[in-house]
This record gives C-alpha cells, structure tokens and sequence, in this order.
C-alpha cells in the first residue's frame, strides 16, 4: 500500500474525495467538471494502484468502505496541501492580467456590484471577473474565490480583511402601498401594518425583540428568506419591508418610512487569502472594490 499511495496521482485522490463528499459519481462529475466515466475510471485506478476497496456499491450510491473512512482525513489533509501550493504559486503572479473571482451575497451581486464591476472593467481591461452570488460562505482557503464581500468579519485563519463601511439599514415601503392603507408614524403604527419578514431565517425577529418590539414569525403577512425576492415582495407592494437605506431611497417605486429605528447598520467586509492579497491583480481588484463600495455610500 505505501507505494500504492507514494505513486498515486492528485486527480485520483481529487476523484476519491468529490465522490466520498458527493455520494455518487455523477454529483462528483458535476462538482469537479469531468465526466461520469472519467470519474469512475479515476476511482477504480486509485482503487487499484491502493490494492483495496475504497467504497461499497448500493442501490442509492456510493458509501465510503472501512478503508475508504480511515484514508479520508489523509485525503483531507493531501488536498489542503495541494491548495496552499496553489495558492503560494498563485500569489508570486506579477501581472496586472488573468482572473479574479469574486463571491458576495445575492442581494449585493444584484443590487451593489454590478456598476462597481463595470468600473473596474474600465479602469483594467485585462483583468477578467468571475461573479458568485451565494449567501453561503466560499472557502477562500480553498480557492473557490479570492475576494469575499461579507457583512460580516471572516473567521478563517490565514485570511486577511478590511472594514470597508457601514450599511444604514431603513423600513420601505411601495408607494402604492401606502396610498392604499396610509402612512405609519410610529413604530406602533407601523406593527399595524402588514410587514414582510424572513421565512426560516430569525435575524429580523431576533433584531426587533431586542430593540423592545413584541416580535413573532406570524406578524409578518409575507415571508421570503431569499433577499432580491423579499425586496421585489416590498416594491409589489406586499407591506412594510426593511433594506438597506442607499438602495431604497435610489428605487422610486418605494418610499422610506420616516420611523427612528436605532437598528444597528450592516458591517461591509473585504477579506482574501493571505496568500492571494499581494498579487498585483487581486490587490488592483480589492482596491477598486473598496473605492467603489465606498463611493455608492456618498
């Protein structure tokens, strides 16, 4: 077995790792961009090169045999390695070209970056952007970006980060909306009314008991946990809302309710690999954000 595993390749082990995460070669396929036969090629030559079963067959997929349990944290720990290689290479490029990858949370990748990008563009027209939109949290360690815009400070060890501003947080609401039922004056008035709230999501409930409001998942007449949604739900006209307060009053569709919330404002974070924050390119790109972001504030 040990020269089975000195002479392994990396893309069986990468194959082995998606498939044990996965649970079936055509889910592992799709994460890793090969395909199926390849996948399954690449399992059985590791299986082979290993001497042993790495999985066990069943009707659902693939489960991860006796063997392929024990082997799993050294497999862990092998494409750990294999990334903080790419990411030392990586960070020696000295050009200002290539590809930058970016991720921040859907509402921000509909409603913040976009004009922030384009400048970009303009400013360093051979540097190539790559947009993920997710409001889960990329693993930069890992390369799946190499600049996060969060709300939030990164807790990931070797990553650095930068406050960039904070976010006045406001209630809106679609003009038509109040033309129909009137405009709330005080926070009273305004439980009152109808209000959208997040479905599974407790962040809003958990803000508005805090700041003293008698708050229940059933006060809200509409819930959406998806952001660009639950803001298209406020502007339709389903009821009171909140946002942030830069990108309400530069919608004319909705009107602020002009109630002193005291709700505290949303953190803007920047954060890349350590590795990754010299490299001409990513720090190009992280400055222009960070002027962008600031300059859609004023």
């Amino acid at each position: 077995m040990d020269k089975g595993l000195t002479s392994a390749d990396w893309s069986l082990v990468q194959s082995f790792l998606a498939v044990a995460e996965t649970g079936s070669l055509s889910a592992a396929a799709r994460k890793l961009g090969r395909s199926q036969p390849t996948l399954s090629r690449q399992v059985h030559s590791l299986e082979h090169s290993l001497g042993v079963s790495l999985f066990d067959r069943h009707a659902r997929g693939l489960k991860l045999s006796e063997t392929g349990l024990q082997l799993m944290p050294m497999a862990e720990r092998m494409r750990e390695g294999m990334h903080g290689i790419s990411l030392i290479a990586a960070g020696q490029s000295t050009r200002l070209e290539g590809t930058v990858r970016i991720t921040a949370s859907v509402f921000a990748s509909h409603h913040i970056l976009p004009p922030i990008l384009a400048d970009i563009r303009r400013e360093e027209p051979d540097i190539q952007l790559e947009l993920v939109p997710t409001d889960t949290s990329e693993n930069l360690l890992f390369r799946e970006a190499d600049i996060a815009m969060r709300m939030y400070p990164p807790r990931q060890m070797d990553i650095i980060a930068r406050h960039i501003m904070d976010l006045e947080l406001a209630a809106f609401a679609a003009k038509s909306y109040l033309d129909r039922v009137g405009r709330p004056t005080t926070v009273e008035d305004m439980m009152d009314h109808d209000l959208v709230g997040y479905d599974a999501n407790e962040m809003i409930i958990a803000k508005m008991r805090e700041l003293g409001w008698p708050a229940t998942r059933e006060l809200f007449a509409v819930r959406c946990d998806n952001h660009c949604t639950y803001w298209e739900l406020v502007r339709a006209g389903c009821g009171i809302g909140f946002c942030q307060r830069s990108i309400g009053r530069a919608d004319p569709s909705v009107e602020e309710i002009p109630i002193e919330l005291r709700v505290p404002p949303l953190q803007v974070w920047l954060a890349a690999p350590q590795a990754m924050r010299q490299t001409p390119r990513i720090r190009r790109v992280w400055d222009l954000m960070a002027e962008g972001l600031l300059s859609s504030e004023g």
